[in-house]
């Protein structure tokens, strides 16, 4: 059907994995993504008592080429490997329910339900007791066969299964994932804080993005690949064989200056069926305008400065830091015939009249 792995595992086969997402949450790590907490998502059969197996599934969605090659680019936006295709949720449960069909044929009685990633499921911890890998000192999966190029999808069922063995942690001495990463996001090997991580920041992070963050962002306007890809486990990496996980050739490189004349209306025509959608324009425009900051390009401006009238905060406040880098004189000349309402957007007006002085 189309999955690189697959794997089973017994329900109860993770019992730490809800203890470590308690004391995760409880040190502030999530941020704002408060639908991390719950008893459904630290065991199984918290969100599901009859299952009686789960079967995980790893498809590989690998590119040929670089993957951090645009980042040497700052006149283009950069968008992470995993959303330069198809959204991965649509394509992956549709194969799971086609695996849940053929499995109910199998036998009388059967029940069966399909997750990827948007219920609470633990599908790391769980892939990795299943054998799929093992979670690496950045947190994510690792596979041998595959490395760290993989979309997890999760079957559950009440059919009693044959478990796989547990996959060993061949991570080693290595730390080149979390010396690699812009904003030093792991306190330490194996723990992730998401509020210093460029994914969270880019993508799940509804509000202003602080400003210690902004530069090492770079042109990165929705998500990073940075830890993923300086894994050696990547060796074994293969592009993904799977058409609609193809790059779009729209946004393998896409310029900064395109996507600043973008309105809302343009945004969904341009990332209709991408999971980049989800976060919205204000957001996206928020992200784009730390990337044309960063570029330190000056023929720029001119749309950086139309966005400082937008109806979003987000969005009026990230222009004002974009035009404090790209402009300063221009910037500290609009300063005072400014009139902003919104407390954040005129933070930023003052930070950029403080940096002046």
């Amino acid at each position: 059907m189309g999955f690189d792995l697959c794997r089973i595992a017994a329900p109860d086969v993770a019992p730490l994995a809800g203890r470590r997402l308690k004391a995760w949450l409880a040190a502030g790590y999530a941020g704002d993504m408060g639908y991390m907490a719950g008893a459904r998502r630290a065991a199984p059969r918290a969100l599901w008592p009859e299952v009686e197996s789960i079967v995980l599934l790893g498809m590989n969605y690998g590119q040929d080429g670089d993957p951090l090659a645009l980042l040497s680019a700052p006149d283009c936006a950069n968008i992470s490997v995993y959303a330069r295709h198809r959204d991965y949720h649509d394509i992956i449960k549709g194969k799971l329910k086609l695996l849940a069909a053929w499995l109910a044929a199998q036998a009388a009685d059967v029940d069966c339900k399909v997750f990827v990633d948007t219920a609470p499921v633990m599908e790391k911890p769980l892939a990795e007791a299943a054998g799929l890998g093992w979670q690496g000192k950045h947190t994510n999966l690792v596979s041998r066969e595959r490395g760290s190029w993989l979309f997890l999808g999760s079957l559950f069922t009440n059919l009693p299964l044959a478990p796989d063995a547990r996959e060993e942690n061949r991570c080693g001495s290595c730390h080149a994932c979390l010396d690699v990463c812009p904003t030093r996001a792991f306190p330490r090997p194996y723990l992730l804080d998401a509020r210093r991580c460029i994914s969270y920041l880019t993508i799940e992070h509804k509000g202003h993005i602080p400003a210690e963050f902004r530069e090492a962002i770079g042109n990165r306007v929705y998500g990073c690949d940075d830890c993923l890809a300086a894994c050696p486990w990547n060796k074994f990496a293969q592009a993904s064989h799977e058409a609609k996980l193809q790059a779009r050739a729209d946004l393998l490189a896409p310029k900064i200056e395109d996507w600043l004349r973008l309105d809302d209306a343009g945004f969904r025509a341009l990332f209709a069926g991408s999971p980049v959608k989800r976060i919205g324009s204000a957001r996206f425009l928020r992200n784009l305008l730390i990337a044309a900051g960063n570029s330190r390009d000056p023929s720029l401006v001119p749309l950086v400065e139309a966005r400082l009238t937008d109806a979003s905060p987000l969005v009026r406040a990230m222009a004002v830091w974009a035009l404090g880098k790209l402009a300063p004189d221009r910037a500290a000349a609009l300063a005072g015939r400014r009139c902003e309402t919104d407390p954040a957007v005129e933070a930023e007006w003052l930070a950029l009249g403080e940096a002046a002085l």
